[in-house]
């Protein structure tokens, strides 16, 4: 079974928050709640209720899958392939070219460096 990750929720309620132009403040009033409790959501550092998860999707207008990618096994690549379709949303054709070359360099590390063991 996995463990909630409550910051990578945390990260991906702020990245999408940014995207849709919401401030905490206003995120906090769609919810119904203070801002200091988002930031604390944002942050990781507190376990947001599956009430205010709810409330969370309903206000950023996304799933629940989306918020929980990283929790819920048949999520994750999809919710994982928006997430880099978000962040490459605005990017300049240099930007993105940087950005394709960093992950080939990324992927080529962590290929090397943690490759499970070869089967005997």
């Amino acid at each position: 079974m996995r463990t909630l990750d409550y910051k990578a929720i945390g990260q991906r309620v702020k990245s999408i928050r940014k995207s849709r132009n919401f401030t905490q403040e206003q995120l906090a009033d769609f919810v119904d709640s203070s801002t200091s409790h988002i930031s604390n959501i944002e942050c990781g550092s507190t376990k947001a209720s599956l009430p205010m998860l709810i409330a969370l999707c309903n206000a950023l207008g996304v799933t629940v899958n989306e918020l929980l990618a990283d929790c819920v096994a048949a999520a994750a690549r999809p919710q994982f392939e928006r997430d880099l379709a978000r962040i490459v949303d605005d990017c300049t054709d240099a930007e993105l070219r940087a950005i394709v070359d960093l992950a080939a360099a990324a992927k080529d590390t962590l290929r090397r460096n943690f490759a499970p063991p070869a089967d005997d």
